[in-house]
């Protein structure tokens, strides 16, 4: 049963670093362009309801995880905030008026944290 968590965590973990990786991009590639104009409904919300998913999902298993295995450099406090910073950057990558240095040091930290965690899952 542990190994079957284990699978479901680092495939989720790994679903949460390319979502990470996606919002970089929209932030990066579209968000900043001068015509760009926000498309709640169909592209905000399908996006943000994608990510809360999975953060729902991947929370109780890291949880766990990090209780149960004491990994190196993963806290508890960790997951936490990596699951409120994906909430919040899920839908602040789509919002023109968001500050650049505190998006990118916020996608930083939250792939820190996912590329430590499926480094030690196995």
């Amino acid at each position: 049963m542990e190994e079957e968590e284990d699978s479901r965590l680092r495939r989720l973990t790994a679903e949460l670093k390319e979502k990470n990786r996606e919002a970089y991009d929209q932030f990066v590639n579209r968000t900043n362009r001068p015509d760009y104009k926000t498309d709640f409904y169909g592209e905000v919300k399908p996006f943000a309801d994608r990510v809360q998913l999975l953060i729902d999902a991947w929370r109780p298993l890291a949880d766990h995880w990090v209780k149960s295995r004491r990994p190196k450099y993963v806290y508890p406090i960790q997951i936490k905030d990596t699951y409120d910073n994906l909430a919040i950057v899920c839908v602040t990558a789509f919002q023109t008026d968001t500050r650049k240095r505190r998006f990118f040091e916020t996608i930083k930290a939250v792939d820190y944290v996912l590329e430590n965690m499926l480094r030690q899952i196995d």
